[in-house]
């Protein structure tokens, strides 16, 4: 019988949201599969009780010092195991920075076909077929996974979480996987300020690019992130002059992002930019030039000086969410 395994992406000992959205995918697909659907959690035996609302008949444990950080290797590894032990052939991560390298190692591991940040999967498709943006979102691909094997990672903010009743699922240890050949691990990971959430997972972003004229300027697209509860992002040209930290960065070489709602003020909307926020659900543009790029590609766009719409725009809101 076939199986689908999901791996739990945790952050400062939470479960990352990605992660629920890749158990509400996974138990769509072991459902249209006939399956049953399992995981993967390292060093997080307290998140257990959360995760019987995930709907996972089982959860492997990798425990220990060689899991305490990051290694694709080694996490690669333990997957590969859990996934043998009842037969998967469907493995789901997120469309994470670790989750685009896990699934890579992975795939090479298991020599499976291998889809990143994948946007839809057509369920009932035989063989299995899923769909990404390529070419910087220019386009959707719809790509059949032939192998035997499949790893995908599904883009976050795409794929409704998980929802399903308590049920405790069984807990089985992994034991005897082998972690002393890792070549590469992560020894540090640099987070941004406390309290400040990262674009990938929010569901509103406020972006600000040249228009805002420098780091004082970041002061009034913060300001409406703060209102709407949402995420700060940037684009290129921001994060090159230095007026916010690259972690805010959306585009091809920053983060992509797919948030319900995207503002972006003093942007133009090079395809560079778009390849990071293009499936937004709802975008508004605020920028001094009508022909700008970002103005055609808007669901709502308003001509003029963000310095002088954007406060109005966070006042009218403060009416609304008081």
């Amino acid at each position: 019988m076939p199986g689908v395994l999901v791996w739990i992406e945790t952050s400062e000992g939470k479960i990352r949201k990605v992660t629920r959205e890749a158990a509400g995918a996974g138990a769509k697909l072991a459902a249209a599969l006939n399956a049953p659907l399992c995981a993967v959690l390292f060093n997080g035996k307290d998140l257990l009780p959360e995760l019987a609302t995930l709907g996972f008949a089982k959860v492997y444990t990798a425990e220990g010092p060689g899991f305490e950080k990051y290694s694709g290797e080694a996490y690669a590894e333990a997957l590969a195991a859990a996934g043998g032990m009842f037969g998967a052939d469907v493995f789901l991560t997120g469309a994470t920075a670790l989750g685009r390298d896990l699934s890579a190692c992975l795939a090479a591991k298991l020599d499976a076909a291998l889809a990143i940040d994948v946007t839809e999967i057509i369920y009932d498709a035989k063989p299995l077929k899923v769909v990404r943006p390529v070419y910087s979102g220019k386009l959707l691909a719809d790509v059949e996974l032939t192998g035997e094997k499949k790893v995908i990672s599904l883009r976050p903010n795409v794929f409704p979480v998980a929802e399903k009743p308590s049920v405790s699922p069984e807990v089985v240890p992994l034991s005897a996987l082998e972690t002393a050949a890792i070549r590469a691990e992560v020894r540090k990971a640099i987070k941004a300020a406390e309290g400040v959430l990262d674009v990938t997972e929010a569901t509103i972003v406020v972006s600000g690019g040249r228009g805002t004229g420098g780091a004082s300027g970041f002061k009034v697209i913060e300001d409406l992130a703060g209102t709407l509860g949402g995420a700060v992002g940037a684009s290129r040209v921001a994060v090159d002059e230095g007026w916010i930290e690259y972690a805010h960065q959306v585009g091809q070489t920053g983060k992509v992002v797919s948030p319900v709602l995207y503002i972006a003020c003093g942007i133009s909307g090079s395809t560079q930019h778009f390849a990071g926020m293009g499936t937004s659900k709802f975008i508004i543009a605020v920028n001094t030039d009508p022909d700008a790029p970002i103005m055609e590609k808007a669901d709502f766009a308003i001509v003029g000086d963000l310095f002088k719409i954007v406060p109005v725009l966070k006042e009218e809101l403060l009416k609304v969410v008081r």
